[in-house]
């Protein structure tokens, strides 16, 4: 049996109706009527709402276009995406600082003077005195020196302090008396380490005065305490200076060795009070004395007077980095697509690594580039690298290529 309702009417047949559309300005068309097969046209597709783009001042014109549309599946807009980045704000005295940088490596001095002549009428204060300096070396490494003088006035009354000096580009610095030759200690203050003391005695052969830098020193014993108090009373035996570095820091480790009682580590002792004569600490050295004559039974060393004449004060600390070595690697001119390829035979020899730039008058971003690679890899192996004399438009140029990373900068003083 089949049920009548289940049957569909013909003569009913249902008919879709269209999406509700906001009504246009105008009457929208009725719709035709059916077609000869029974079935009504499409509606008419219905305007956006809003303004329509012929309503629009300036609207760019639709084109037609056969080109296959944009395949946008891979496209990530995240900000965990490693390749998406939101770009700090940038700070207006550093972007003037690298642009003008940038503009005198490339020979366009004149593009650099208008630019710092501006920089400078705008920063007038505070951070902005960098700007000045820069300006200040473009006019002596381009000798103008009419126009130097106008800026020291300016500066002067912006800064209310002295203004630099001028010095002739062409004459190079003045070199500054030699003081001591310096030499990293290797290793531990052992009595086993024969590389770290075989250094020392090879490098008082070849210098008058010697500075010992200790300050790596993470571990010492008895026998390595005896060694260095050995070479320390050769040298003044040979009329030879020491000075050391990180003293202080190898005093608390032998405190740590000694103790008033315990008939041990007798170099350590020994040594400690030989810190105290040379740091002129005579309470200090009555005091150790006379826990080691009551430890060991024994006379201790004596004080000698005449060595506190020549002793300092206070403890040594670094001394300023152009009076550390005798010999610096030097750079002169203008330097143009350097290499540098005798600087690592260079750096393998000197700890730290000293490049003297008084003379530098230009550098390309190509050099500096190529000055940044080598002395990365040089930095691996854990030297110290200083970049001495160094004017304000080549800081500037090192801090653009990001030498500053890898290297320590200082700055000419005029």
């Amino acid at each position: 049996m089949v049920f009548s309702f289940f049957k569909k009417s013909p003569e009913k047949k249902m008919v879709a109706r269209p999406a509700a559309v906001p009504r246009a300005r105008e009457e929208i068309p009725p719709l035709s009527g059916e077609l000869p097969d029974g079935r009504r046209k499409p509606p008419a597709p219905a305007p956006a709402a809003g303004l329509a783009r012929s309503d629009i001042p300036f609207a760019t014109p639709v084109v037609d276009s056969d080109l296959p549309p944009l395949d946008l599946s891979e496209f990530v807009f995240s900000e965990t995406e490693t390749r998406f980045q939101v770009e700090d704000e940038v700070d207006p005295i550093d972007a003037e600082a690298e642009e003008a940088a940038m503009l005198y490596a490339n020979c366009q001095d004149g593009a650099v003077r208008a630019l710092l002549e501006h920089s400078t009428r705008l920063h007038r204060s505070g951070a902005g005195e960098r700007l000045w300096l820069m300006l200040f070396d473009l006019f002596r490494l381009t000798s103008q020196k009419v126009a130097f003088e106008a800026l020291e006035i300016e500066y002067a009354q912006s800064f209310e302090k002295s203004p630099p000096g001028w010095r002739d580009a062409a004459v190079a610095l003045p070199v500054q008396a030699k003081a001591a030759g310096t030499l990293f200690f290797k290793g531990e203050l052992t009595g086993d380490n024969n590389v770290g003391f075989d250094a020392v005695g090879q490098a008082l052969e070849k210098t008058s005065r010697l500075r010992v830098d200790l300050s790596k020193v993470r571990r010492l014993d008895a026998a390595g305490c005896e060694r260095f108090l050995a070479l320390l009373r050769k040298a003044r035996q040979g009329r030879r200076e020491i000075d050391l570095l990180g003293r202080d820091y190898v005093a608390a480790l032998l405190d740590s060795r000694i103790a008033p009682g315990r008939t041990e580590d007798r170099g350590c002792w020994l040594l400690r009070l030989e810190f105290c004569q040379l740091a002129g600490q005579l309470e200090a050295f009555e005091e150790a004395a006379i826990n080691y004559a009551v430890t060991f039974e024994i006379s201790p060393p004596s004080w000698e007077a005449d060595r506190v004449l020549n002793a300092e004060a206070v403890p040594l600390t670094l001394a300023a980095v152009d009076q550390l070595v005798t010999d610096a690697y030097v750079i002169k001119g203008d330097i143009r697509a350097a290499r540098f390829g005798d600087l690592p035979a260079y750096a393998a020899a000197n700890n730290p690594v000293l490049i003297d730039c008084a003379d530098v008058t230009r550098m390309d971003f190509l050099s500096a580039g190529a000055l940044l690679n080598v002395l990365t890899t040089v930095r691996r192996t854990g030297r110290q690298i200083v970049f001495l004399h160094t004017n304000y438009l080549l800081a500037e140029l090192f801090r653009v290529v990001g030498l500053k990373s890898v290297a320590d900068v200082v700055l000419a003083r005029n």
